[in-house]
């Protein structure tokens, strides 16, 4: 190890030092917990770097990461300066912060945190995340970002990133996740994920359920916060898709009838609607990416110029990695971040869409508090095996556990652990026909996505 790479290593045990609730089974939400206090008096201490730059803030249960990731991708591609920061990384910390596509440096996070040693101490119970979002803030400031896209880590009223005041706040779809800390209602946490709607700032909303986007307007008509409204103020449609990738169509109620002379021509006519492709697989994507175009296009009637280029090729080369990404075909490994039983469904009706008909090896690995009976419900009745598993994550349900609710669905299922080994016997028993789907959380597609190349050279070698 170099120097430098033993100073970041000791910067990342400071920085998980801290409480991390997120690595805590059954944490209750609460006001002594959760609250914006602690995060309030260290940006003041750290003379409020989140002030120095605009902001789009995104919240919501799915979809927040692509659409936060898509909106950086087009203001890069404009040549703004543009800060990203997301929770949680897939294999590296430092893909939490990122600057133009690039993640922060060693060198630069160890300076950062040296900063944040100087003043932590007079901030009694810090957590790790106010921490990490602190050092993205400084970090964002420090480098002169123009833009910085800012995703919320959990619900959003009372997130550490809720001290930012954006040009924009961004709702992304909301669904059952979290309930005992968000609430057990799709109204309830929509109301946490409102929460960082602010007085006279335009929110963008994703298509929502009914009593998600009732709530949400309410919220937004009590703070006189203008509403865009995906499905109804910008409107989008599935174009065409295929294995690297897809287009759509979007275009707002004014084109509409624009829109039907262009599909009575058959595309013939000479006035067509934004066609935009993005690399990233299922529809699920293009109600996203729909939402990051009307997020974009609400920045743009605030002055800020975006050409037709700078979306064609934002949305072009978006990178969002471990969300229906395929690693490999023959067989066809998939990996995927789905958490939830919402998530679940549209994984499922987007393997439906790509692989009809072909068998599916399930790896699965999930936390301990996601309704893993939910997510069964709508992706066993496609699997025909079930292999169980964990990674290392301290909140890792035991995978003798996901067996026994495998098999309360009528499908065969065994728990191998650990993950590289649950990942060898997908691929044997997937052989060339079958798809394996590896699925669950975050932390089970990462380490995937981390680990495939080894294991598949393993494997090709064992074979020789």
């Amino acid at each position: 190890m170099t120097d430098v790479d033993l100073k970041y290593e000791a910067a990342l045990d400071f920085l998980y030092s801290f409480i991390d609730y997120s690595l805590k089974r059954n944490f209750r939400y609460s006001a002594e917990k959760f609250n914006l206090d602690r995060m309030n008096k260290l940006m003041h201490l750290l003379d409020n770097p989140q002030n120095d730059f605009q902001i789009i803030h995104i919240a919501g249960t799915k979809g927040k990461g692509s659409v936060s990731a898509m909106c950086a991708s087009v203001l890069n591609a404009q040549g703004y300066k543009t800060g990203l920061y997301t929770s949680p990384h897939m294999v590296n910390f430092a893909e939490r912060i990122q600057v133009n596509g690039d993640t922060i440096s060693k060198a630069e996070l160890v300076t950062i945190v040296e900063t944040l040693k100087s003043v932590v101490a007079q901030v009694p119970e810090i957590t790790t995340f106010e921490l990490t979002t602190a050092l993205a803030f400084v970090y964002f400031s420090k480098v002169n970002v123009d833009y910085a896209i800012v995703e919320v880590g959990l619900g959003g009223r009372l997130d550490a990133t809720n001290v930012v005041l954006p040009i924009i706040s961004v709702i992304t779809s909301i669904s059952y996740d979290h309930e005992k800390i968000l609430g057990n209602t799709l109204s309830e946490i929509a109301r946490e994920k409102g929460g960082i709607i602010k007085p006279n700032i335009p929110v963008v909303i994703a298509p929502q359920k009914m009593e998600a986007l009732l709530r949400l307007k309410e919220i937004a008509q009590k703070k006189n916060a203008s509403v865009i409204q995906v499905g109804r103020d910008y409107l989008y449609a599935a174009d065409s898709h295929s294995l690297e990738g897809q287009t759509f169509l979007v275009w707002t109620p004014e084109e509409q009838p624009l829109v039907d002379t262009f599909i009575e021509s058959a595309g013939r006519d000479i006035w067509s609607p934004m066609r935009l492709k993005i690399p990233l697989l299922g529809f699920h994507q293009i109600e996203n990416a729909a939402t990051a175009y009307a997020t974009l296009r609400t920045l743009e009637k605030h002055g800020v110029e975006i050409t037709q280029k700078a979306y064609r090729t934002g949305f072009a080369s978006v990178q969002w990695p471990g969300r229906m990404e395929i690693l490999d075909h023959r067989p066809t490994v998939v990996i995927d971040s789905a958490h939830n039983r919402y998530s679940a469904l549209v994984l499922r009706k987007a393997m439906d869409d790509y692989f009809p008909g072909l068998p599916i090896v399930l790896v699965f690995g999930a936390s301990e508090d996601k309704d893993i009976d939910g997510m069964f419900q709508e992706l066993l009745p496609r699997v025909w095996k079930v292999i169980a598993t964990q990674s290392t994550h301290p909140r890792s349900i035991d995978a003798q556990e996901i067996v026994q609710l495998a098999h309360r669905f009528g499908r065969p299922a065994q728990a191998i652990v650990p993950f590289e080994d649950a990942m060898i016997a997908a691929l044997e028993e997937a052989g060339r026909e079958s798809v394996v789907l590896v699925t669950g959380s975050i932390f089970i597609a990462a380490a995937a996505r981390d680990t495939y190349s080894t294991l598949k050279r393993d494997i090709e070698n064992n074979h020789l």
